[in-house]
């Protein structure tokens, strides 16, 4: 039986069963203010004044980026017990200030929970054809650079997921792009829903398999977020000699199956897709570095 060093039993089961691990006090709420402060700056918005936000949800472009390993080496850690070991991840790993800004989405409606009529429901990975071993995405990243109260934005998550997306994916070794996943109907298969709320500093490792979703923020105070994935240097493997190899990620894509181990193998090429947002980022990108430079900030 593999022993853990910076996860608890408790987080190992979790992570297991439900898909996730919570950390706190990852960094500090002073560099998260030097962030959200430039970040207001980036989109030409008065913190003070909600009169000027004029988009309800922002998805900004990256401008900055901290190198994870020295940053916050609790969530490094802790990621690499998950995906099984340091020598598995793909380095540099960086978070960045590539912020998912929630101002006040949905807040002339009245809040629902989370549930499989909630919609958005979807898996991150715009950039790459879908395999069940794609390295792409190692482990889901929510990180929190202000505080998310329930019913202020926090991110929806299906926890019983994982079996679910494993199960798709399996059957489909040919690989699936990302906007074929028809994930709405996946996650009626789904009964175990979370709000992650939480506060300044927390980051949530999720298994990338974790379907989740954009929610309500009823609240109307600002929620800053990120989400970088961590890449794998290789291909999950689902048939290792030893048992004790498969990293938890991978655990739990077996567990879902229900099966010890699987001889998997894609019958398709690897591919990169090219999404939309990349053409779109360019042109936000110049905009923001204009708004820095009228402040002097750059």
């Amino acid at each position: 039986m593999r022993t853990y060093e910076h996860l608890t039993d408790e987080q190992v089961e979790q992570f297991l069963t439900r898909g996730h691990v919570v950390l706190h006090d990852c960094f500090s709420p002073e560099f998260a203010k030097a962030w959200t402060d430039r970040a207001w700056v980036r989109l030409g918005y008065d913190p003070n004044d909600p009169q000027t936000w004029a988009k309800e949800r922002v998805h900004m472009p990256a401008m900055e980026t901290v190198e994870v390993k020295t940053f916050a080496p609790k969530v490094w850690n802790a990621a690499c017990e998950l995906l099984g070991g340091e020598a598995r991840v793909r380095q540099p790993y960086k978070f960045s200030d590539a912020m998912i800004v929630n101002l006040r989405e949905g807040a002339d409606r009245p809040w629902r929970a989370p549930s499989a009529q909630t919609p958005g429901w979807h898996k991150d990975g715009d950039f790459f054809r879908h395999f069940l071993d794609s390295p792409e995405q190692g482990l889901l990243t929510l990180v929190l650079w202000s505080d998310a109260a329930p019913h202020g934005g926090s991110t929806f998550v299906a926890c019983d997921s994982v079996p679910v997306i494993a199960r798709y994916l399996a059957a489909r070794p040919e690989g699936v792009l990302p906007n074929d996943y028809g994930f709405q109907t996946l996650v009626q298969e789904c009964h175990d829903f979370m709000e992650a709320s939480g506060r300044l500093g927390d980051v949530l490792l999720l298994h990338p398999f974790i379907l989740h979703a954009s929610s309500q923020n009823a609240l109307r105070q600002p929620r800053f977020l990120t989400n970088p994935p961590i890449t794998l240097l290789e291909p999950m493997q689902f048939n290792r000699d030893d048992p004790d190899d498969f990293s938890l990620v991978e655990q739990a894509i077996l567990r879902g199956l229900g099966v010890p181990r699987l001889d998997y193998r894609p019958t398709a090429p690897r591919e990169r897709v090219t999404p939309p947002r990349v053409l779109r980022e360019q042109q936000v990108i110049a905009e923001e570095k204009a708004r820095l430079q009228q402040a002097g900030l750059v």
